[in-house]
């Protein structure tokens, strides 16, 4: 982990959207086109809107969810309505979006075949990842019956979990996927999720602490 912290976050905001847009540009170079997966939440909101107005060859861009809420796109809480509204726009607007969300489905019934779609396009290039004070990444949630399965080597590329503390499904990418990706980005704001990631260190194990899985390899953004 390379730890890197600044003193707000509006300098956070800023110098994260300068590094994915170079990430995505020397990946960019050597490739055809480039896998940009994104979560939801609070967080990454500013970035994208900073992000959205880069210009780089965003048509040769894919861009995937590292999670999705299983709810459609006008609702509140969807991930994939979330990054319409922030990310894809102006010169953002040219990539190309992959939502995971099917309205004549429940999650299992589509996930394999989300899967089927998503497969192309990894490895990742460049990941971004928020995390909550409960240490989960992407919807790899501590209290998962299936937390272990998600985790494991193996693991298929999505997995539907239902986590108590969650109200909703989610399908997210599994661990592995994550964790394969070339550019590991995670961003996190305030002194409780600052703390949080200590105890995940402290922990050693991914089933408690799901950012184990990627946090060796991630470049880490703090702001108070």
């Amino acid at each position: 982990m390379n730890f890197n912290e600044y003193a707000d976050q509006e300098l956070l905001t800023l110098d994260l959207a300068r590094i994915l847009a170079r990430d995505l540009r020397n990946h960019l170079k050597h490739n055809e086109r480039v896998t940009f997966a994104v979560p939801g939440g609070r967080t990454p909101v500013d970035v994208f809107e900073e992000l959205s107005a880069v210009h780089i060859e965003w048509e040769r861009v894919d861009v995937i969810l590292t999670d999705e809420r299983w709810l459609p796109e006008t609702h509140p809480r969807s991930n994939a309505g979330l990054i319409r509204r922030h990310l894809l726009k102006d010169a953002a607007a040219a990539a190309r979006f992959h939502p995971y969300w099917r309205a004549d489905r429940e999650p299992e019934a589509a996930v394999g075949d989300l899967a089927l779609e998503i497969s192309p396009l990894l490895p990742i290039e460049v990941l971004l990842l928020g995390m909550g004070e409960d240490l989960h990444i992407a919807s790899l949630f501590p209290d998962a019956e299936n937390i272990r399965a998600a985790l494991a080597p193996d693991a298929p590329v999505l997995m539907v979990m239902r986590p108590p503390s969650q109200p909703e499904p989610r399908v997210t990418l599994t661990a592995p996927v994550l964790a394969d990706a070339y550019n590991i980005h995670l961003a996190i704001t305030g002194e409780s999720k600052r703390a949080a990631l200590g105890r995940a260190e402290e922990s050693g194990d991914p089933a408690f602490a799901p950012v184990l899985a990627v946090l060796d390899e991630a470049e880490v953004y703090w702001a108070p």
